[in-house]
């Protein structure tokens, strides 16, 4: 019996992860976003003589999963920190370890649906809570210190970069305007800034006005794509020659980061076609799935939030 928790989070794809990965049996494997400790549970059911290492930077999932996978506490390893610090995370519980030893790693990138929904969180548009967006809520930088520190032109580059908002410009505009007369510390604030600095025909179109703009935010804080770019080569390194590693994402962003990151480990030679290879680079990595993997129609029927899924494996060589 799986005990209850506060913290619910229904995990993608976790057929499509298992059948991913392979799970030999024994095996370790490196759960980095642990959340609710679905794709964990699904891997140690699977795979019978299997270990997983579970991360997390957001304490809340940490207790979660701990109520989760109270079967299979002898199988779990769980710990509080970034993925960004996999390498460290991995030497410090094998302090011994000279050779690569995960037989897989899993990326399930993003905002949880229980951060999603918790308002006081600061990640929905919703309702008059803190502008907070942290997954880790002991780190210091929130969106609200974002807004009220980043210059006009920051807050653009954030807006753009990050949302791909074609209204960053203006939004930032409307920041600025809006922060001289009191500070912006809560989500119906912003949304009622940015509502204004869009035009009224283009808040029509795409969702709700202030999705890419929280979005941004969001990232920003996290250093979501900051972490995920120092995790890839690290990640790689830590596989065992076979091993697997399975990526997650939920927006184009991270897709194409992890697209391009497998796309260079698979083939670094840039040489002439034609002629001999004098580069000396060898790939470390092939691709496994060599197309893009989306949910189940059947999927996206329980879980909405699965449709924006996309999912990507690279095997070490």
């Amino acid at each position: 019996m799986i005990p209850e928790s506060n913290y619910t989070h229904q995990s993608v794809m976790t057929d499509e992860v298992v059948a991913s990965l392979a799970a030999q049996h024994p095996g370790l494997y490196l759960d980095c976003t642990l959340g609710g400790g679905g794709h964990s549970r699904a891997i140690l059911t699977t795979c019978k003589d299997c270990h997983v290492i579970g991360v997390d930077r957001d304490p809340a999932a940490i207790a979660a999963a701990r109520l989760y996978l109270d079967d299979y506490r002898q199988a779990i390893t769980l710990v509080k920190g970034n993925f960004r610090d996999l390498d460290v995370i991995v030497r410090e519980l094998f302090p011994t370890m000279t050779n690569p030893l995960l037989d897989g790693i899993v990326f399930d990138l993003g905002v949880s649906s229980p951060q999603l929904d918790d308002e006081s969180r600061g990640f929905s548009y919703w309702g008059s809570h803190e502008l907070d967006m942290r997954m880790d809520s002991t780190q210091q930088l929130t969106a609200a210190i974002i807004l009220s520190e980043a210059s006009e032109d920051e807050l653009t580059r954030i807006i753009l970069e990050y949302g791909e908002e074609r209204w960053a410009s203006r939004i930032a505009s409307f920041i600025i305007k809006a922060r001289e007369h009191t500070r912006i510390e809560t989500v119906d604030q912003l949304v009622h800034i940015i509502s204004d600095a869009i035009p009224a025909a283009a808040r029509r179109q795409g969702g709700h006005p202030a999705r890419r703009t929280f979005q941004a935010l969001r990232i920003a804080v996290n250093d979501e794509l900051g972490a995920l770019q120092e995790a890839l080569p690290k990640a790689t390194e830590m596989l065992k020659p076979g091993g697997k590693m399975v990526v997650i994402s939920f927006h184009s962003l991270e897709d194409r980061l992890v697209k391009a990151f497998f796309s260079e480990a698979a083939n670094p030679c840039k040489c002439p076609p034609r002629y001999p290879c004098v580069c000396g680079l060898k790939p470390i990595l092939k691709l496994y799935n060599p197309k893009v993997v989306y949910a189940s129609s059947q999927e996206i029927l329980k879980n909405p939030r699965a449709r924006s899924a996309k999912l990507r494996v690279a095997q070490r060589i």
